[in-house]
């Protein structure tokens, strides 16, 4: 048996490294463990859908008279649950929401601000209905960009878009012990879901980017608004009407 000098220890040191280097950088760069890289417009979207999300959930909390503590969980469930559940149905891990400062930090500074002002802060029903429908607008043109970037069926970036749009909503009304919006009679995940499909056919007609999510927010945000102006309802069956 041959005596191992420190020239070949430090040579087989120096493979054994090049061998982890190599393994790390063939796990980072499966799909699964990296995303695609994000696009302004959609991180622009997402951005002020949180923002506007968690606003309103902070709003909610306070009306459930929720403390401190319970109205930034709220805030922060209501404008990242949906892209949450977004990217871990599309094997993008860690989200995007869990990746950086930018997304938890704006969803606490909205329920912040929200409980900062809360004692000058009468915001008006029509005010709050208009916010809400911006946000699901811009969530829902978000997670369908984002899943058209990762070359997903234009069906399941529909629906991916939808889960976007109304996923945090859902669950701020399970940590309120209340039945999820979407699963009520209204035009909400409808408006949404119209919303994705206007942009995914637009993108397939060839129209750019930025147009095509122009006219997708601007899908969803006016079928929410007429539904809530003229209550509109989805059909119930005979049994619960």
């Amino acid at each position: 048996m041959g005596i191992t000098t420190p020239a070949r220890l430090k040579n087989r040191l120096s493979l054994a490294e090049r061998h982890v280097q190599n393994d790390a950088a063939e796990i980072a760069a499966r799909p699964g463990n990296r995303g695609p890289a994000m696009h302004p417009l959609v991180r622009g979207a997402d951005l002020a859908g949180t923002f506007v999300f968690a606003f309103q959930g902070a709003l909610a909390a306070i009306a459930g008279h929720l403390d401190l503590f319970g109205e930034m969980v709220l805030a922060f469930a209501t404008a990242l649950g949906g892209g949450v559940i977004r990217d871990v149905l599309m094997g993008d891990l860690p989200p995007s929401a869990l990746r950086g400062w930018s997304y938890p930090c704006t969803a606490f500074l909205a329920g912040a601000l929200v409980f900062a002002l809360e004692p000058y802060l009468q915001v008006p029903r029509g005010l709050l209905l208009t916010l809400d429908a911006g946000g699901l607008a811009l969530f829902a043109v978000a997670g369908t960009e984002k899943a058209l970037d990762a070359r997903i069926h234009p069906l399941s970036a529909i629906l991916l878009g939808t889960i976007t749009a109304v996923g945090g909503g859902t669950l701020r009304d399970v940590l309120l012990n209340q039945v999820p919006a979407i699963l009520r009679v209204d035009v909400y995940a409808t408006a949404a879901l119209l919303g994705a499909l206007v942009l995914v056919t637009a993108r397939r007609l060839g129209i750019s980017r930025v147009p095509a999510a122009g006219l997708g927010g601007l899908a969803c945000f006016v079928l929410r608004m007429l539904a809530v102006w003229q209550h509109w309802q989805l059909p119930t069956s005979l049994a619960a009407a």
